[in-house]
């Protein structure tokens, strides 16, 4: 099987900007982009498949046909038919709402299939971007109710400005906001599950307030106070960089201006890769050869086990 590629699914929002659609180098003349849903198993947002012998069927009915052959035996024991992780592009022209997501077992508990342990990279943003990221005061409960009440909730949380190449894991209970001028690469669980804490009292396009889920938050949230929620690692040039590494995701960072073999021999689970700048191409053990340029990603199956890699990339690599 060669790797797969996905058409996009551009979100337009009240918050979006304009930075996708450029960088995706794509010809459309949708404005407000906010996100670019890179590939998908969500339901009744799942990515058409774009290339290849599935190209037109959705990523569900390739996992569908081809199970463990797609995602890995072990993935499929685990996940079944839902392909397990969401990659999206997000560019924040304005600050997003603040959130907090639940753990599996506090979304199951709630009806959802599971929660949502996400990461950030971070790619060329505006100068003046900021985010915030977990607690930097320690608040009990009844307090951060008070501070969503009486808008002071920001006061509480750990915000940091952001240039290309921060990254950010965070797992869920971690409050976040992306702030605006933000734009960045977003690895995660197959979840919609969110709390919306804090919207800065802004109206929507009928003049109503966004609905805020504050109790349900307040049981998810991770009270505790960390130094820094910034992930800590030192650049490489020619070498996979690790970022994260938890229970739903493994991610790492290539800076490629060489030739490199990537070996995935021995790893039972789909690759992803997301093109962050430059362009490469990939040739695998069965002879495909496939681009991947800044603005695109890609699926790898289970089954590739070589890709020799030729050209300028740098790119995340993620998988289960």
């Amino acid at each position: 099987m060669e790797p797969i590629k996905f058409d996009p699914l551009l979100k337009e929002t009240i918050w979006g900007g304009n930075k996708i659609v450029k960088f995706k180098h794509l010809d459309s003349a949708v404005e407000n982009v906010g996100e670019s849903w890179e590939i998908s198993g969500v339901e009744g947002n799942e990515s058409i498949i774009a290339n290849g012998p599935l190209k037109g069927q959705n990523l569900t009915q390739a996992v569908e046909q081809l199970k463990d052959k797609l995602v890995g035996t072990d993935n499929y024991k685990r996940f079944g038919n839902e392909f397990p992780l969401l990659i999206k592009f997000i560019d924040a022209r304005q600050d997003l709402s603040i959130q907090v997501h639940p753990n599996d077992a506090q979304a199951q508990k709630r009806g959802m299939k599971n929660g949502k342990t996400e990461m950030w990279y971070i790619m060329n943003s505006e100068a003046d971007a900021k985010l915030r990221c977990g607690l930097k005061t320690a608040i009990t409960p009844e307090q951060y109710k008070a501070m969503v009440e009486n808008d002071t909730i920001c006061d509480a949380l750990a915000e940091y400005p952001v240039k290309a190449g921060d990254c950010f894991f965070i797992p869920a209970g971690r409050i976040h906001s992306i702030g605006h001028g933000c734009f960045l690469a977003e690895i995660q669980q197959t979840s919609d599950a969110t709390y919306r804490i804090y919207d800065f009292k802004r109206k929507d396009k009928n003049g109503n307030y966004r609905e805020l889920h504050t109790e349900q938050a307040a049981e998810c949230i991770d009270y505790h106070v960390e130094q820094s929620y910034q992930t800590d690692y030192v650049p490489a040039k020619n070498q996979g960089v690790s970022l994260v590494k938890c229970p739903f995701f493994n991610t790492a960072v290539y800076d490629l201006s060489e030739p490199m073999l990537l070996d995935y021999s021995e790893l039972d689970s789909f690759v992803i890769l997301i093109g962050i700048a430059g362009s490469a191409t990939f040739t695998d053990n069965e002879g495909n050869v496939t681009t991947l340029r800044e603005g695109e990603s890609m699926l790898i199956p289970a089954t590739t086990n070589t890709l020799q890699v030729t050209g300028t990339l740098k790119f995340l690599e993620t998988y289960v």
